[in-house]
């Protein structure tokens, strides 16, 4: 069997509906492309799977469409690792396309991010430009966080954020193809290579900062991540969790998103580094929101940031082993599997 060019990976949680349509999207992207696309669902034990198999059935899409139901729900990371895995046994791809449920392909999503990286062999990631569901723009890529941008992150006042401007994580893009650190993974086209040279997601990470520790693992071994907007994808945010909701109100982050910052910082830049960005970022988010109080904006403050941000720090002595243990889902798993396919 000739494998496919691309292998689409969509992890779905009570999202059923959602990733119907996203793959309505990719039959018509197939229609129109001269690639093998082929597209592997993982059910991250959600109870999505009887309808998303239905609708295959219903479709006629079975013959490029497969439904896994993960052994678990272990989060973004494990349910894209278990897709990964069923991508090395069709091949595997040239090209393994993460895309969130909530996402719909605009016309030649998939063909421009190929075309880009073909052209580019130097770049190991390519991310889309997106669209809100009413079509308006939301060109945004990202940084990799640092101690300064948890800083400005905090203070969140003119001075500081003009002082702090070259380190702000997330970054407004322009309508031309750029270098950036991180991608969402929302829609991130991923050269099989990197995977081979990498292994798959890290496990550890439940939600959040999994495709930032991704991209940065793939700069450290070489390849560059790039902003195509040219390829352009409709994303509902936030449609799974209600945390990345756009223009909601701000809500209480999860105790899953400090771990995974947590873990980012320990693991990227070392415990003491990790150690020194919390005891700044506490700090920082002291002051911004006794600014806030003054002002009268404290609704605008993120519920008890602080109290949660001290509670999941390596500052507490029995947070390190957590954000420091080892990986899990990379060398273990892609690669592994990978061989035992030939």
């Amino acid at each position: 069997m000739t494998p496919p060019d691309v292998v689409v990976a969509i992890v779905t949680y009570k999202s059923a509906d959602l990733t119907v349509a996203c793959i309505r999207s990719i039959e018509v992207e197939r229609a129109a492309s001269k690639l093998a696309i082929s597209v592997v669902v993982v059910d991250n034990v959600s109870g999505d799977a009887p309808a998303i198999a239905q609708s295959i059935a219903d479709n006629h899409w079975g013959s490029w469409v497969r439904l896994v139901v993960a052994p678990k729900n272990g989060g973004f990371a494990y349910g894209n690792n278990v897709a990964i895995r069923e991508a090395a046994q069709m091949g595997p791809p040239r090209y393994c396309h993460l895309l969130n449920p909530d996402t719909e392909l605009r016309s030649g999503a998939i063909d421009t991010l190929v075309s880009f990286l073909d052209q580019n062999r130097s770049v190991g990631i390519a991310g889309s430009s997106f669209e809100n569901l009413d079509g308006s723009d939301w060109p945004i890529a990202f940084l990799f966080p640092t101690l300064l941008s948890e800083v400005e992150a905090g203070f969140q006042t003119g001075l500081v954020s003009r002082i702090l401007s070259r380190w702000v994580v997330a970054r407004q893009m322009s309508k031309n193809a750029e270098r950036i650190d991180w991608v969402p993974g929302a829609s991130m086209m991923v050269r099989w290579t990197v995977v081979e040279k990498i292994g798959g997601l890290d496990e550890n990470y439940f939600l959040y900062f999994e495709e930032t520790d991704f991209c940065h693992r793939s700069s450290q071994a070489g390849f560059q991540t790039w902003y195509v907007p040219a390829s352009r994808v409709m994303h509902i945010a936030g449609q799974s969790t209600k945390v990345t909701e756009r223009d909601a109100k701000v809500k209480r982050l999860p105790a899953y998103w400090f771990e995974s910052r947590r873990r980012f910082f320990a693991t990227t830049y070392g415990l003491r580094y990790a150690m020194a960005t919390d005891l700044a970022a506490l700090a920082a988010h002291g002051l911004g929101l006794l600014k806030r109080l003054l002002l009268g904006r404290g609704h605008e403050a993120v519920p008890h940031f602080m109290r949660d941000l001290w509670t999941y720090s390596v500052l507490r002595p029995a947070n390190r082993p957590a954000a420091v243990k080892d990986s899990v889902g990379l060398d273990g798993g892609v690669r592994k599997v990978r061989a035992s396919n030939g």
